[in-house]
């Protein structure tokens, strides 16, 4: 006679990829907003707080479900750090950086675009991501945080705009141009966005 085992999940990998499986169907349902840890813990089976030992963050959760690394995150939240004078430069070198570097995190995220000019809720779950990336760091900052959805999404229509020019549209100037050359040109008008509540 056998008896049922109880308890945790028999090991640690397979307890992650039930938390990935749950999560990946909860955010294809629910889109980026919509999921929260406890649903994801509730269809995995298991405790919120175990579902954070794995991924401190509903962020690093939906980054490992589209496998973005943790370190990709790490740069687009440490773009907001440091004074405002390079901002722009900043927040627009990072964002380059996953989107056009390794390609753990681009081609991902590359995928995530393609599916987004496709499908709706594809779509909705690629500028909440984004979007929340940009709104946390503006609202961590100084200013009036009325009117910080509204940078946030200008500033990340901006950026994703630059990305499906170059590597979606083909559009040749763009796609020519070294980061350099565009991050002097967008920088500027990033920066402006972002900060333009406490100017």
């Amino acid at each position: 006679m056998t008896t049922a085992r109880r308890g945790r999940r028999p090991g640690a990998s397979t307890t992650r990829q039930a938390i990935l499986d749950a999560a990946r169907a909860r955010f294809a349902a629910d889109g980026y907003a919509g999921t929260t840890i406890r649903r994801v813990a509730a269809d995995a089976g298991v405790d919120a707080s175990l579902v954070m030992q794995f991924f401190r963050s509903k962020d690093e959760l939906f980054g490992a479900v589209m496998s973005i690394t943790p370190e990709a995150l790490a740069r687009l939240g440490s773009a907001f750090e440091g004074p405002d004078e390079h901002l722009g430069e900043r927040v627009v070198r990072a964002f380059l950086d996953v989107w056009e570097g390794d390609p753990r995190d681009s081609e991902p995220l590359m995928a995530m675009l393609r599916g987004a000019i496709v499908n709706e809720q594809a779509g909705e779950q690629l500028r909440a991501f984004i979007q929340a990336r940009l709104l946390d760091g503006i609202r961590s900052r100084p200013g009036d945080p009325d009117d910080a959805a509204l940078r946030a999404g200008l500033a990340s229509s901006m950026l994703v705009g630059i990305v499906v020019g170059r590597r979606i549209v083909g559009v040749r100037i763009l796609a020519e141009a070294d980061s350099e050359t565009l991050i002097a040109r967008l920088a500027p008008a990033i920066h402006h966005v972002l900060t333009a509540a406490q100017e």
